[in-house]
This record gives C-alpha cells, sequence and structure tokens, in this order.
C-alpha cells in the first residue's frame, strides 16, 4: 500500500526534527518571555544549546556531489507522485511534484531525532510575549532568496495572509487563530495570536515553508501554471518535463549552507524524479538502475521480485529500516457526506467484510500485521477500559457518542482466515438489517427502495488486488460494492471534492500532535473544506472537544490522556476502517550510498541526509 502522509511530513523535511530526555514538569509554557529563544520545545528541555555545532544524525563533513534519483514513498498537500501539472504545492488544487519543500525555508525547522522541538532557520531567534500570545522572530540579515534579493520579514507576513486566505487546508487551518502577521521592520517579524490558539500551534506555523512576496505579487496564487515560486531553500528547480520529470539542483551559494541546522544535510547535487503511471514499470526502471531507491510497499514483490541480476551481484542493498516512532494510521474511510454511510453499523458492517488474515497470509506473504487505531504504533493506542483520567474527558458526551467508547478499546475482531467467515459476515448482515435494510432480489434496499452501493476509489492496480476479495464479501451479503480505478489526476481530484464513497489514505503524524494537525482529519471544521483530509466527514462536536483537549494538554501524561479518549470514540464510530502495518521501512537502493546510522527516531527524508558515495559507486560500475 502507498501511503499518503499528512502536513508533518513535509515540514520534518525542511530541515531537521530534534529529542532530548522529557524532563517531568517542563512545558512549553514554561519558556521564558522577553529573550531572545534559539528553540522551541513542546515539553521538556531542547537537546541542542545554542551553540550546537551540527544535529548528531548527520555527517558534518559528508561530501557534496552525485544524483540522487529516487521513487519518493510520502508526499505532501497538493503533490502526486504519478505527475504533475503545477510547481505551486501550497494550494489545494492541481498536481504538484513532491519535494517542492526542498526550495524553501522557514522560520524555524524540526530535528529529526526530537519529538517536539523547532530550531532557528531564517529566524535566529524568537521572543515570546508577555501573554504567550506574541511570537517576534528575528530574522537572519544575511537570509536570501535563490535569485539573490534579500529575505525580508515583509515575505514572511505577506505568505501566513496568503496561506490563512487561500492556502492547501493543511497550511490554512492551523492559522485559524493568528490574528495578525506583521514586520515590524524588514528583520522583524510578529506572529500575532487571539489567545485560543493550543501552545503548540506555533510549533507547526513557524515551520511553514515561506516564498517570495514579489513572485505572487506578479503571478497568481493558484495551480494553474509550471512556474515554481521563488525560494530561499538549499535546492531550486531544474529541469522539468511536465508530468513526467523534475530535478532539484542544489544552490551552490545557498545562504543558510553553513548554520548548524543544515551542516552534514542536503549533500546530492541532483534530486531527480521519474512519474510512473504503472508500480511495475517503475520497478522494472530501478532493477536497471534508472532509479537508485525505492521503498516497497507491495508484500508480494518484496516476497519474490527481488531476485534480479544487480541484487545477486551485490549492487544493489535490500534491507528494513525500522519505521519512526510516530503513529501512524492505514485505514478506509467512508464518506459520511452520503447519507447510507451515516448509520455507525452500516459502517461496521462494512469493515465486518474485510477479512485481514486471508489477505495477510494469500496476498500479503505475512507481512503485516492488522492497525486497530487511529494512533497506531505509539502510547497514543487506546488499550482495554479507560483509565479515570480518559473516562473524565468522556463522561460529558455520554449519550452523544457509541456507548463503546466506554468500554473495552473497539478491536476489529479476527477472523477464521477462511476469505469468508460466515459468522463475521452473518453479524455484518444483522447489523444493515438493523439498520434498515433489507434484502430485495439479491440486494439490500431501504424503506425509500434505494440500494445499498458502495464504490471503493483506488488509483493503483495493486489496491484492486487487495480490494477485491472484501468487496466479494460485500457483495455476498447483499452490498452492491464494486472497484473503480482512475488515473492519479483524476484520483486526486476526486479526493480534493470528496468525489467518493470509499477511498483508502494513510497518516503520520508527529510524535506530539498537536490540535492544529489534527484538525485536518478529524474535525467538524474541516468536513466541508474541499482539499482537506477529513475524508469521512467527521463533524462532531464530541471529537471537536476531545481535539480541543490535545490542544490544551499542558504536558504528555495529559497529552496521552487525550490522544487515547480521541482514540476510542474514533474506533467506536469507526468512521475509518483500519487496516494494516509494518513495523519497518522495506528499502532497495543501489549501493552507492553513504549513510549514518541509526537513523533518527522521528523522520527519514533519506535524499536529505545520504550522500554519494563515489569509491563505492566506482566499485559497482555507477560514476
Amino acid at each position: 500500500m502507498r501511503p499518503r502522509p499528512t502536513r508533518r511530513d513535509f515540514l520534518a523535511l525542511g530541515a531537521a526534527v530534534a529529542a532530548a530526555p522529557l524532563m517531568p514538569g517542563r512545558v512549553f509554557a514554561a519558556s521564558p518571555t522577553g529573550v531572545g529563544l534559539h528553540g522551541l520545545s513542546a515539553f521538556g528541555d531542547l537537546k541542542y544549546g545554542p551553540d550546537f555545532t551540527h544535529l548528531d544524525f548527520v555527517n558534518a563533513d559528508a561530501p557534496k556531489g552525485g544524483t540522487f534519483n529516487f521513487s519518493p514513498s510520502y508526499w505532501v498537500f497538493n503533490q502526486n507522485p504519478q505527475t504533475f501539472n503545477t510547481l505551486n504545492t501550497f494550494v489545494a488544487r492541481g498536481d504538484s511534484p513532491p519535494r517542492m519543500e526542498l526550495c524553501y525555508d522557514s522560520l524555524m525547522t524540526r530535528a529529526i531525532d526530537e519529538p517536539d522541538a523547532i530550531y532557528g532557520l531564517l529566524a535566529q531567534s524568537v521572543t515570546i510575549s508577555d501573554d504567550r500570545n506574541s511570537f517576534d522572530f528575528a530574522l537572519r540579515p544575511e537570509a536570501r532568496f535563490n535569485d539573490g534579493t534579500p529575505f525580508t520579514a515583509q515575505d514572511a507576513a505577506y505568505a501566513f495572509d496568503l496561506f490563512k486566505k487561500n492556502g492547501h487546508p493543511n497550511l490554512l487551518l492551523p492559522l485559524s487563530h493568528l490574528k495578525e502577521a506583521k514586520a515590524l521592520d524588514a528583520h522583524t517579524l510578529r506572529l500575532s495570536f487571539d489567545g485560543q490558539q493550543s501552545d503548540r500551534t506555533v510549533l507547526d506555523i513557524a515551520t511553514y515553508p515561506i516564498p517570495a512576496k514579489a513572485f505572487f505579487e506578479a503571478n497568481p496564487f493558484d495551480g494553474s501554471q509550471l512556474k515554481a515560486p521563488l525560494g530561499s531553500g538549499p535546492y531550486k528547480v531544474g529541469r522539468v518535463s511536465p508530468g513526467q520529470t523534475i530535478e532539484f539542483e542544489r544552490v551552490a551559494d545557498y545562504w543558510g549552507r553553513d548554520l548548524p541546522i543544515n551542516r552534514g544535510l542536503y549533500n546530492f547535487d541532483r534530486i531527480r524524479i521519474e512519474f510512473y503511471q504503472d508500480r511495475q514499470a517503475a520497478f522494472e526502471a530501478f532493477k536497471k538502475g534508472a532509479i537508485l531507491y525505492r521503498q516497497e510497499y507491495v508484500s508480494r514483490v518484496w516476497a519474490t521480485g527481488y531476485d534480479f541480476p544487480a541484487l545477486k551481484a551485490g549492487k544493489v542493498v535490500k534491507r528494513e529500516f525500522p519505521s519512526e516512532k510516530r503513529p501512524a494510521m492505514q485505514a478506509l474511510a467512508l464518506n459520511q457526506r452520503r447519507e447510507r454511510f451515516r448509520d455507525a453499523r452500516v459502517r461496521q458492517a462494512i469493515a465486518l467484510c474485510f477479512d485481514f488474515e486471508w489477505t495477510n497470509r494469500n496476498l500479503f506473504y505475512g507481512a503485516y500485521e492488522r492497525s486497530q487505531s487511529t494512533f497506531e504504533k505509539s502510547a497514543y493506542r487506546a488499550e482495554g477500559l479507560p483509565t479515570p483520567e480518559e473516562l473524565a474527558l468522556l463522561e460529558p458526551f455520554r449519550g452523544r457518542i457509541p456507548d463503546e467508547a466506554f468500554g473495552e478499546a473497539v478491536l476489529q475482531p479476527p477472523s477464521d482466515g477462511s476469505g469468508r467467515d460466515r459468522k463475521l459476515l452473518g453479524k455484518a448482515s444483522k447489523l444493515l438489517a438493523d439498520a434498515g435494510w433489507t434484502r430485495k432480489d439479491g440486494s439490500l434496499r431501504n424503506a425509500k427502495g434505494e440500494q445499498l452501493t458502495l464504490e471503493i476509489l483506488v488509483d493503483d492496480d495493486s489496491l484492486v488486488r487487495v480490494f477485491s476479495p472484501w468487496v466479494e464479501n460485500m457483495k455476498a451479503i447483499g452490498i452492491a460494492a464494486s472497484l473503480r480505478m482512475v488515473d492519479s489526476t483524476q484520483h486526486q481530484a476526486r479526493q480534493t471534492t470528496f468525489d467518493y464513497d470509499a477511498i483508502s489514505a494513510a497518516a503520520s503524524f508527529s510524535a506530539t500532535p498537536s490540535r492544529d494537525e489534527i484538525d485536518g482529519l478529524f474535525h467538524s471544521r474541516s468536513a466541508a473544506l474541499q482539499g482537506s483530509t477529513n475524508l469521512p466527514g467527521t463533524a462532531d462536536p464530541a471529537i471537536d472537544a476531545l481535539i480541543d483537549a490535545v490542544g490544551a494538554a499542558k504536558d504528555r501524561e495529559a497529552l496521552t490522556v487525550a490522544m487515547r479518549a480521541l482514540d476510542r470514540v474514533l474506533r467506536a464510530r469507526q468512521d475509518w476502517i483500519p487496516n494494516w502495518f509494518s513495523a519497518n521501512h522495506r528499502a532497495a537502493f543501489w549501493d552507492m550510498f553513504g549513510f549514518k546510522e541509526p537513523k533518527p527516531d522521528f523522520g527519514f527524508p533519506i535524499e536529505a541526509m545520504w550522500w554519494f558515495d563515489k569509491d563505492k559507486a566506482a566499485r559497482i560500475g555507477k560514476t
């Protein structure tokens, strides 16, 4: 399964993300006011002091050079890994190429060996006001756009205003409590909030990529053109073949190349992405060496396809890297903007038709585990009965949320592995009958005579193979189920406009999720916002209140309680039907790169961390 991650993956790639031992009792609100700070942390002290020389997970002396041609394993905003028709990644419409983010710097950036801290990039320091509602960013006077013009506070203020009015929903939503972005002078930016923001809101917003004001004063802010907005980042757009290839060229005189936060990063002279509509064609290109790195998401190919000559000759490395220590979700979203999916019993019945045990054995070669939680692989996954602290958050909504949220955390039941578990399908049939769907002439109809139909929208033939048995089980109990495979552009457009019955998605959250981060997936204000990732159309005041509790958490313990309570309700509602997950990245690459181990815990931007090793390349004939 190919993942579709969230905005946080964009922010993590922007340069770096850092991690410290967590210090009990320390919260972001405890950060001093009135003094310039080199970094901010949600909980705990910063790992890196003001005089740090480089991040621990990089090779500070990594050589520069070479071309890195790879297949991206994640993408964000309006990015599409199969085609592109715009170079503006900041808007909802259009398809932009992955890694446009490499062209833009942000005020501050993350270090991916720390769960929740940010450090100065364009800004050398940030000063918090006494009421903690304003943040003054002192910009580095040496900061430049890639055409040599100075980066100013006016550029940043303009970008935040633009994003708040017309940006992609994942940029727009966290800005809802931003009152003003104001340039106090050329090198001082003030972000002022209305007091309703989460403590961690600034940690998201300060890592937004910032394009040049002058560009969008002269060009429309939409997805209509193949002209790259001007940035100040370590790369710029080079050769472009629309829909087929894009190259990012390293900026040799990049203004921030010697900053400690950047030292050892951005080592390749060129980063090249080629676009393939067909997954097998991309694999064939990798086997021939036209692509140099790929992560494998088809377990059948991982188990049986890696026997080609270059691998046998030792020129290609096949290995696994541990996944990040971040919550993740892989699930099918049922679109409740369509009335027939608003009854939770219908959603539960559809979930019961998915035979994970059979699928894992017969299609996945046993490579996956069953996903149960919205926040899988993390401490935020609810287990067993609610704790007293969780109940304190849930009780005000008793009678307005499913009763199951107050019992054992909802689990998808295991099947007998037959592919058509009669017990589970019988339970699904009863749920549908209870919801008012009666079987007539082989199909289910409601009191109005309407047929219960469900079409799963996909853009990858591997998903057709995986979801077809699920569709057949739904048909067996009378649901008029089907699969529709469309090209990636149509898939993106239909996802943006919520034009589907059911759609598969994956999300990777930060290690310290904020209210702003999860709003786009679960909050009612994103349900009607086209381009948001609230794919089921969840609009529930109880969910909104629990998201507010996540935002109000003052320490990691309170955050964990709020996240677990939210997980309980989301799982009980079954807006998202959890699918599967893997504990590792399955990666293969031509043996011509250097990298430092172990990998950082909270991100894996190989194109930013790795480097070209000319000696290794010479040994395998890849000079």
